[in-house]
């Protein structure tokens, strides 16, 4: 079943240690020829071409021709719409952890 939902095709494309690898090279490298990134990768083509595809169908980068060859590059937006939506459970953390420190700082207090 195909996810129908722009958050879901983000969820998805994230979900694959290689589409996450790409997202970081483009991250930390800038926009790179298809024939650049692939060869980090031990999988045939197709395969790593597959990957590419699932990340512009979820708007995670874009793609450009230049001569005979396509340039890809990191598109942050949906990156973003993904934090706002984890937001609140980092919130929800957090404040599970702040708590935690408490009831451990008065448990020292109590042993001294």
């Amino acid at each position: 079943m195909k996810p129908t939902h722009a958050q879901d095709r983000v969820f998805a494309a994230l979900a694959s240690p290689v589409r996450r690898e790409v997202l970081r090279m483009l991250r930390e490298e800038g926009a790179k020829p298809v024939a650049e990134l692939a060869a980090r990768f031990d999988m045939a083509r197709p395969s790593f071409s597959e990957h590419l595809r699932v990340l512009r169908e979820a708007g995670l980068v874009g793609e450009e021709k230049v001569g005979r060859q396509r340039f890809y590059r990191l598109e942050p937006v949906p990156l973003a719409e993904v934090q706002d939506w984890l937001s609140p459970f980092e919130r929800f953390w957090r404040e599970r952890l702040t708590a935690l420190r408490g009831v451990l700082d008065h448990m020292e207090d109590e042993e001294a």
